[in-house]
């Protein structure tokens, strides 16, 4: 029962990290009807940016001569994130206007291949290991003689996106600009119509896509060192949006746990009867099974159409 329950408990704090890339999507899917399938390659832009800024091995060390602090290199990686959302908008969006859904999807998936490459030019490809003081390493605590074992990074994680989770819903449901960015999702057209600049709206969007970017890339980059790789976390995403709705934001949290511990306790009770490697995949079989009986997800918007 204690090994169940470390098992579930490793599974929760996996999920919260899922879930963190999870938010970008909801947040740009929420507020402007796109869905950003660059938001895996945003964490990855945002990280490499962030290891070049405070490290002694990249660009800005080679053309100042010092590393910046790590606050500092916070900062200014969050106005790199602007500048990107703002040039997103600039050459990409303002020409998509009132497109088709498909359209602007596609439009993503070409600036995910554009930043990966821009990345690939700016930074290296070679791993980074991104230190910026959180704590690591695992912490055991001793209940009925048995020891948890749990990721010192993957609680910091939870508060933080626990945190994420409060600031967005009352961004969206109590400021002016939030329900400016809901009507844009709702109608570009009826938007456009009461005075409602699109253009700022998106700007605003993406910028704020980006900092949440820059918190997953800060958090797996402590984890795992920043790597091309991580960019694939966009598709490990995609069950946890299918599970708790594109546009909640409580939801992405929720729908990351369940496919973290679901992942866990399949891998280990299940995996040794089947050949193993079920973490791979269990999240997208579990994904496919929730759209044959909720496919709007649990906390999803039910849309009905008269026709």
């Amino acid at each position: 029962m204690m090994f169940f329950l470390e098992t579930v408990i490793s599974g929760l704090m996996a999920g919260v990290m899922y879930s963190l890339v999870a938010l970008g999507f909801v947040l740009i899917f929420k507020a402007s009807g796109v869905f950003n399938f660059a938001q895996g390659v945003f964490a990855l832009f945002a990280g490499l940016a962030l290891y070049d800024f405070i490290s002694m091995d990249g660009w800005f060390y080679e053309l100042f001569g010092f590393a910046l602090p790590v606050w500092l290199g916070i900062i200014a990686t969050m106005g790199v994130m602007v500048i990107v959302a703002w040039l997103v908008e600039l050459l990409v969006l303002r020409h998509l206007v009132n497109q088709e859904p498909i359209i602007l999807f596609m439009s993503t998936i070409g600036l995910a291949y554009f930043l990966e490459g821009l990345g690939d030019i700016l930074f290296g490809s070679d791993v980074k290991p991104l230190d910026v003081g959180l704590p690591s390493g695992a912490s055991d605590y001793l209940l009925d003689n048995y020891n948890f074992y749990v990721e010192k990074l993957e609680v910091v994680a939870a508060l933080i996106a626990a945190a994420l989770v409060i600031v967005l819903a009352i961004f969206f449901q109590k400021t002016r600009i939030g329900r400016a960015l809901r009507a844009v999702a709702d109608d570009h057209q009826a938007a456009l119509s009461v005075g409602i600049s699109l253009r700022m709206i998106w700007v605003v969007v993406w910028s704020v896509s980006g900092f949440v970017a820059l918190v997953a890339g800060i958090m797996w980059g402590s984890k795992s060192g920043v790597q091309f790789s991580l960019s694939l976390i966009a598709l490990k995403a995609l069950p946890v949006l299918i599970l708790g709705g594109f546009t909640s934001v409580p939801g992405a949290i929720i729908g990351g746990l369940i496919i973290g511990v679901g992942e866990k306790v399949a891998e280990i009770y299940a995996g040794p009867f089947i050949g193993g490697a079920i973490e791979n995949w269990f999240a997208y079989m579990l994904a496919l099974a929730f759209l044959l009986v909720r496919p709007q997800g649990l906390f999803g918007e039910k849309i009905i159409e008269r026709v």
